[in-house]
């Protein structure tokens, strides 16, 4: 039969990294391909690297049928739960099949709840009959992760390498989220990195892994200077009548904070202009 390789599909999971490649052509060379193919219909679901390394050496293969798959998204979910449970997969990429699975059964379950509530009522029996109906209804829907506690678990990370996975999902420029990948920065430099304007993460890439430390904690720092400024001007929360007989002056802590935000500006404008001198000697 033609086997059909879509390229979302092939493209769907992160491709192995060189020296993975290289190491499963070795095997399939040595031991021959030992795990069937997965289809669905034609399309090549499961082993796009085992089916290419079997064509360019003209070696036997086998195929199995998935009677699992109903749409692309019944596809994607057996696809994110196979590698979910894979350890060659790092800490970073579960963390983003978790997510992909997240959105997927959320768009389920709110279709699933739109339906239910435009079918129809089922008709009431009457007293001249007696005989009933069960509707037919589609298997039913997986239940969506009701906590980011859930998405961790699946992910197998901790709630806090979700969040900041998350972060870098929404907010990281292609650079970042390429470094991370492939192991120059890591999830927790990432995630401060991806919070600079999309430029700076582009920058802070492309000069490499000691310009990306330099960014995190250039970010970091300033966090933990307006932390520090908060702490030094904050006030108990007094009502309006009170603040004259505790000598709170709340004109003049915001105007100590804003002067204190400004000057971390100032600080950080100062540290991009000495770090793209660096960049441009």
């Amino acid at each position: 039969m033609d086997i059909i390789v879509n390229e979302e599909l092939k493209a769907y999971i992160d491709p192995l990294t060189p020296e993975e490649h290289a190491a499963l052509e070795r095997s399939i060379l040595n031991e021959g391909c030992r795990d069937a193919l997965v289809l669905w219909g034609d399309v090549l679901v499961d082993g796009h690297n085992r089916y290419g390394i079997c064509r360019k050496h003209g070696l036997p293969f086998n195929t199995v049928q998935s009677a699992l798959f109903k749409s692309m998204d019944d596809v994607h979910l057996w696809m994110i739960d196979q590698h979910l449970g894979r350890r060659s997969v790092s800490d970073f990429q579960r963390g983003v099949l978790a997510l992909r699975k997240r959105e997927i059964l959320a768009a389920r379950q709110q279709l699933a709840i739109a339906d239910a509530l435009s079918a129809e009522p089922a008709p009431q029996a009457t007293s001249e009959s007696t005989v009933t109906s069960t509707p037919i209804t589609d298997a039913p829907v997986a239940p969506a992760f009701k906590s980011r506690e859930d998405l961790a678990k699946a992910a197998r990370l901790s709630s806090s390498q979700v969040v900041m996975i998350e972060k870098i999902h929404k907010q990281a420029a292609p650079e970042l989220v390429a470094a991370v990948k492939s192991g120059v920065i890591s999830i927790n430099a990432a995630a401060a990195v991806a919070t600079l304007p999309a430029e700076e993460q582009v920058a802070a890439a492309s000069a490499g892994k000691d310009e990306l430390k330099l960014a995190a904690k250039r970010v970091r720092d300033a966090k933990r200077a307006a932390r520090e400024a908060m702490a030094e001007h904050s006030v108990p929360a007094f009502a309006p009548e009170d603040a004259a007989t505790e000598g709170i002056d709340p004109v003049a802590t915001v105007a100590a904070l804003q002067q204190r935000v400004a000057a971390l500006e100032a600080e950080n404008a100062e540290l991009r202009q000495q770090l793209q001198a660096l960049r441009n000697p």
